[in-house]
């Protein structure tokens, strides 16, 4: 029985331990065997509380399960697989060690059953993470990866205090339903925003992920903001003000992806707009809406990983990663070409692919729940993703105008991930049973009758017509070098321009001030001088020598206070 007690994080760690002293195939094998077993082993381990602490006065549970976590556990050793397949071919240490702590950090989020354990995840999320940004090794990569750790570590900061706030006033850090009464949920709320890419505080997502290594963006956009979702499904299932928001998440991020010229950029929006979906499920928070939002974070963390994959597999041959260097690609790597069509297929929502068995849900669940503007926001951008991440993707990339670019596709490690992920995009949207099953609520669910499949067929099919038309009349967003700043212009230009400007402001006063003090004090000076410094005055009669010593003394210390302040 004490197997059951071995948290999921725990071999991700100690597999870390391994690959940080061990090299080539030796390193390959132990990353792949610890997923695979941790996997195994999370496959027969049954729903409870399988390990418990008592710390001071309150009961710590650093390893429940339940459905709602195995979901999110399944779906983390799935993406930890793929990406370590698809990364066999990199040799550095601080990556790999580096993603097997990341990997592991989240699954000990998922499975937390307090918040103090969740924080400590939730911390160490941040500082493994930010070293797949690093690892690029550039100057962008450097300031996009502290800007990206502040936002994480304060993220975690306002985590803490909302925890430490919770416990005081429930006395107990049991992480369940939370809600928005009291200063503690509205604190913990602000702490998941951050890392859920809430808007205005989504920029640390668009900022760092294109600025990571080729296999490092892949674990990022598996990760980080699932966690945030399964916390938010965990603690604010059926806030209201969460469907608001998850729809401002849709649709906002559209505008931006179509003007972005860097690949990876847009596809940095798109999951964006992705985890909004998601959002809004939560928010609604029905049996059936919960369920579209797991599922879809399940489907997204593998059509996502896919769509990254194809982008860094492009990047990583032919080091270009802009639209308007790329394009013609599909003539030598074809086999790259439509596995990144499979991942587009799949997040635009085609019938068949992953991403239409679990967006459907939660816009049916809109529906059912009488949020029509909901639905229709929803609608644009489901119409919106499908422009900027089914078509813009794989065209700008492998067709559109010929680079001249002639690369060959990826190591087949790269293709063989690329693979699998495709299969289960395929597998899992013409076999949706199989995940269905596995979801924390049984709603009989049925993706696949007429008006649905009518709906998004009409709705991708007019999509399509819309680009091809605006691409044949030019006024489709052309793609140009350029850097693009939404509300990072706050803390990227405003932030900086306004601290400047106040020190120079504080730095000329100090300097008026101090000018003006000297000036009173020579007159003072004078003053005295005038009056002393005579043949019968005070500073010029005999005096004991005593008495000059402590006068020495004493101008000695004044003159030393003089050139402090001047």
């Amino acid at each position: 029985m004490w197997m059951l007690e071995i948290p999921p994080f725990l071999p991700f760690f100690i597999g870390a331990l391994f690959a940080a002293v061990t090299r080539g195939t030796l390193r390959g094998v132990i990353m792949l065997a610890v997923p695979v077993a941790s996997a195994l082993h999370l496959w027969m381990v049954p729903e409870g509380v399988h390990l418990q602490l008592a710390l001071f006065d309150y009961q710590l549970t650093p390893y429940r399960v339940d459905k709602l976590s195995l979901m999110f556990g399944y779906v983390f050793h799935i993406a930890a697989f793929i990406a370590i397949v698809y990364s066999l071919h990199v040799r550095d240490t601080v990556q790999q060690v580096t993603a097997l702590l990341y990997a592991g950090s989240g699954l000990g989020a998922v499975f937390s059953g307090d918040l103090l354990t969740l924080f400590v995840f939730w911390e160490l999320l941040a500082f493994t993470s930010v070293f797949l940004i690093w690892a690029r090794r550039s100057r962008r990569s450097y300031q996009a990866g502290m800007r990206y750790l502040i936002i994480q570590v304060l993220s975690g900061v306002i985590l803490l205090i909302g925890a430490l706030f919770y416990a005081a006033e429930n006395g107990s850090l049991d992480f369940g339903f939370i809600g928005l009464e009291g200063i503690a949920g509205w604190l913990i709320f602000i702490a998941f925003g951050i890392k859920c890419a809430f808007p205005v505080v989504h920029n640390w997502l668009t900022d760092a992920y294109p600025e990571a290594t080729v296999t490092g963006t892949v674990f990022l956009s598996a990760f980080t903001t699932k966690v945030a979702v399964y916390a938010l499904a965990r603690g604010y299932p059926g806030t209201e003000l969460l469907v608001y928001i998850g729809a401002a998440m849709t649709c906002f991020p559209i505008f931006f992806a179509v003007i972005e010229n860097d690949l990876r950029r847009v596809l940095a929006y798109s999951l964006i707009n992705q985890v909004g979906f998601m959002v809004v499920g939560v928010g609604i928070g029905t049996a059936l809406a919960i369920n579209g939002a797991v599922s879809h974070a399940f489907n997204d963390v593998i059509f996502k990983g896919l769509l990254f994959m194809s982008m860094g597999a492009v990047l990583h041959m032919t080091g270009r990663m802009n639209g308007s260097d790329l394009g013609g690609l599909y003539k030598t790597m074809p086999k790259t070409t439509v596995l990144c069509i499979v991942g587009a297929a799949s997040i635009s929502a085609f019938p068949l692919f992953s991403g239409f068995v679990s967006k459907s849900m939660v816009m049916s669940a809109a529906l059912e729940n009488d949020y029509d503007w909901i639905w229709l926001m929803l609608l644009f951008a489901s119409a919106g993703v499908f422009h900027h991440a089914g078509i813009k993707i794989p065209y700008f990339a492998f067709f559109a105008h010929d680079s001249g670019i002639r690369v060959s596709d990826p190591p087949n490690n790269m293709l063989l991930a690329m693979l699998i992920a495709a299969v289960l995009c395929i597998g899992i949207g013409v076999y949706p049973a199989a995940l269905y099953s596995l979801l924390p609520y049984d709603t009989g669910y049925n993706p696949y009758d007429a008006t649905h499949v009518l709906a998004q067929t009409q709705l991708l099919f007019f999509s399509a017509l819309a680009f091809v038309w605006l691409n044949l009349r030019g006024m489709y967003p052309p793609e140009l070098h350029s850097t693009n700043l939404d509300a990072e212009w706050f803390y990227r230009r405003l932030f900086p321009v306004a601290i400047q400007s106040l020190f120079a402001a504080i730095w000329r006063l100090d300097d008026v001030l101090r000018r003006a003090f000297v000036t009173r004090l020579h007159r003072c000076l004078d003053i005295l001088s005038s009056i002393y410094h005579v043949p019968t005055g005070l500073l010029t009669s005999a005096r004991p020598a005593g008495s000059m010593a402590m006068w020495v003394a004493i101008f000695l210390a004044g003159y030393l206070f003089l050139s402090f302040v001047y």
